[in-house]
Order: structure tokens, then C-alpha cells, then sequence
């Protein structure tokens, strides 16, 4: 028998009992589709993060005090002068610009409605540094640092909040921890990040949150931002910088007393973590189609016992084992094959369906249907057809002739 004839012979069989057929095809298609739908999920949230990340720029240097390395030593801050001397080219050569900052989460009001929110002590250098565009207004300049001016630039997820809209505000006055303050700037849209989301935000001249806001101390901040001349130069910006902080703090390699933290270790961190997540939901969907698996083992077992008599005749008339296995195994590999390819649909409906609920809901994220996904989840189907297509099979090529015709 070859395989045109035994695919022919298995979907005439199939025909011959469609609802049956339909039932066990349905586990499959479920199990197929599942994976899929979990993998797209995973790719999209993948895509969605990473992009967020790089959005901000990938050539940025993050710098805060404190290494976990040696927890012994008591780290210097990390100061308004640390920053100041990251400027110097003939030691940093590789550093474009440096904007420090100041920040914590305060209540932020506006006639009775009020939010609890990040709030970000800024200086000008942050607007290019962090690529901060604006839908309305100005930036803080430094005339407002060095007036100390209370002035604020609102997220467009604090504007919704506390105006409930996003334009023609400038002007509005809000109070940061009971202090009023003037809108003089609304930002544009960015979505979520690795720090948060960047629209629950509020920005305020360094100097003013520093003095009135935090801490009290006009030297000390919080984080220094550093942007890296190109994307390639980050690594030895790195490297100039921690070697600037050395000396200004006084410690040796290997017992810093700051932590430099990449864009792109953010980005590779992110991406590791949705790839593990990526992975483990398609494990959990995995398991629907070992359970159609057992569905097609199952339905096998049945057609064998109710085509007893038929193997037999075959058997009688000549049959090999071989034939008798592959025309079994045929069966069961075109139930998870059909299975397959209808639960590929059913994966891209589902996906296609989140990815509208998403962005009706204003999450930018986007389920991504792979190429590989497909084949892989294509593939895994054949083979846990033909898996539990073998014993079926066996069992039917085993049976002695003269005991199948015997079979009522």
C-alpha cells in the first residue's frame, strides 16, 4: 500500500463517521489554537515592553547609589557635582549629556480630584536626554532652577485624572503634596516602560524638588541619567563614567558604592523575562494537545475493536502488517494534521481578538503570530498524532486473521 492510497482509504474512513472524526479533530484544533494564541501573546508582550524600553533611547546610562556587591560599605550619595564633573570631556569623552534628578511619589491635586503619582525633580538637560516631547507648552528652563519656580509638566495620564482631558492646560494650577504649582507643559503620550508608566508622571524643576518637595538638600539626587554619545559608544561611556565616580568617591575597583545600570541590560532583562514567559505559556497550552492527543489515541482504539472483522479480510486477503500499521497511523496523523490547521485559524482569531480588546482598552499591545509558531505548533500536532496513532496501529496489525474473522 502506498501513501497516496492510504490517505485516500483514511479520509474515506473519516467521512464515514464525521461526527466522531469532528469531535476528536475539535481536540486538537483547541490545543493547536491555544498554542498558538499563548505564543503570540507571549511574542507581543515581548515586542511591546522591549519597544517601550528602546523608545526612550538606547544609548542611556543609568547611575544610583548603592551596589549590592559590597553591602558593607556605606555608599557615597550620588551628587549635583558627580554629575557636573560626568560633563568633562577630556575624561568622558564619550558622554553626550547628563541630566540629574530627584523623585518620589506624592499626592497631586486639582480642585477635588486628586492622584498619587511619581514625581520627577528635573533639570532642562532631562527634555533631549529622555527624548521628553511635549503635546502643549514649555519645558522647565533654567531660569526655573534657578528661581526655584513652582512650576509642573503633567503626564497625559494625570491630566486625564485630575482634568479628565489632556489639552489646553497650561495655566491650570495643581498642588504637589499641598504646595501649588502651575501647568506649563502637558507630555505627549508614551505608554509604559521599565520605570513605570511615563504618562503617571509629574516633572518639576530639580532645584524645587530638592528644596520643597524632598529631601531638603540641594546637593544630593537621586539618579543621574547619562546619554552616550551613539548607541556603540555606551559600553565605554560606562566605563569613563564609573571611572570618574572612583575617584570622586574614593573607592577601588570592585567596591563601588554606585550602581551604572544600560538601557540595553534593561532591554536584554526584559526580553529574557518574557521569553521565559513566552515559553511557559505555551508549555501550559501544550498540554491541551497531548490531552486531543489521548482524545485521537482513544477514538483509534474504538475503530479498531469495531474494524475487527475488516483487518482480518484484509489480513486474509493478503495484508501485510505494514499496510494494516500505516493505514491506522494514516488516519490518526490526517485527524491532528486537519486538527492542525483549523486550530491555526482559531489562534489567529484569538490573537486577533485580544489584540482588539487591547487597543480598545488603550494598551499598546500587539499579539505577534511567528512563523515559527505556526510550524511548531503544525508540527507538535502531526507528531502527537502519530505518537498516539502507534499502539492503535500495532495492535491492529498484530491481530491474527483467523481470530479477526471470528470477531462479531
Amino acid at each position: 500500500m502506498n501513501i497516496g492510497q492510504a490517505i485516500i482509504e483514511a479520509l474515506e474512513t473519516l467521512n464515514s463517521n464525521r461526527l466522531r472524526s469532528t469531535l476528536t479533530i475539535l481536540g486538537i484544533v483547541i490545543g493547536v489554537g491555544a498554542v498558538i494564541a499563548m505564543l503570540a501573546i507571549g511574542t507581543g508582550a515581548q515586542n511591546s515592553i522591549t519597544g517601550s524600553i528602546n523608545g526612550i533611547g538606547s544609548n542611556l546610562l543609568f547611575v544610583y547609589k548603592g551596589n549590592s556587591v559590597d553591602s558593607n560599605h556605606v555608599p557615597k550619595s550620588v551628587t549635583t557635582a558627580d554629575a557636573d564633573a560626568l560633563l568633562d570631556q577630556t575624561q568622558a569623552p564619550s558622554v553626550l549629556a547628563v541630566a540629574p534628578m530627584v523623585s518620589g511619589s506624592l499626592e497631586v491635586t486639582a480642585g477635588k480630584e486628586k492622584t498619587t503619582t511619581t514625581i520627577d525633580g528635573v533639570t532642562a538637560d532631562y527634555e533631549t536626554v529622555r527624548n521628553a516631547a511635549l503635546s502643549e507648552g514649555t519645558f522647565i528652563t533654567a531660569d526655573n532652577l534657578l528661581e526655584r519656580a513652582s512650576v509642573a509638566i503633567i503626564g497625559t495620564d494625570v491630566a486625564n485624572k485630575l482634568f479628565s482631558r489632556t489639552d489646553g492646560l497650561v495655566g491650570e494650577s495643581i498642588r504637589i503634596n499641598g504646595l501649588p504649582f502651575k501647568v506649563i507643559g502637558v507630555l505627549e503620550k508614551k505608554g509604559g516602560s521599565s520605570f513605570g508608566s511615563q504618562d503617571n508622571v509629574v516633572l518639576v524643576p530639580m532645584t524645587t524638588g530638592q528644596l520643597r518637595l524632598f529631601h531638603g538638600d540641594m546637593n544630593n539626587v537621586d539618579m543621574i541619567v547619562v546619554q552616550a554619545a551613539s548607541a556603540s559608544s555606551t559600553s565605554q561611556a560606562s566605563d569613563e563614567v564609573a571611572n570618574i565616580l572612583r575617584v570622586r568617591h574614593r573607592t577601588g575597583a570592585g567596591q563601588d558604592d554606585f550602581t551604572i545600570i544600560s538601557q540595553q541590560d534593561i532591554a536584554d532583562t526584559a526580553q529574557s523575562i518574557t521569553g521565559v514567559l513566552t515559553i511557559f505559556l505555551g508549555g501550559i497550552a501544550g498540554i491541551s494537545l497531548l490531552v486531543g492527543g489521548i482524545g485521537i489515541m482513544n477514538i483509534m482504539l474504538v475503530s479498531v475493536t469495531e474494524r475487527t472483522r475488516e483487518i482480518g479480510l484484509r489480513k486474509a486477503l493478503g495484508a501485510r502488517k505494514k499496510d494494516i500499521s500505516t493505514q491506522f497511523l494514516t488516519e490518526s496523523a490526517l485527524l491532528s494534521m486537519i486538527g492542525g490547521v483549523i486550530g491555526i485559524g482559531l489562534g489567529w482569531l484569538i490573537s486577533f481578538a485580544i489584540g482588539k480588546i487591547a487597543a480598545a482598552s488603550g494598551t499598546p499591545f500587539t499579539p505577534t503570530i511567528g512563523l515559527s509558531s505556526v510550524l511548531l505548533a503544525t508540527l507538535f500536532s502531526t507528531a502527537v498524532g502519530l505518537f498516539f496513532g502507534i499502539y492503535p496501529a500495532n495492535r491492529a496489525a498484530s491481530l491474527e486473521p483467523v481470530e479477526a474473522l471470528r470477531h462479531e
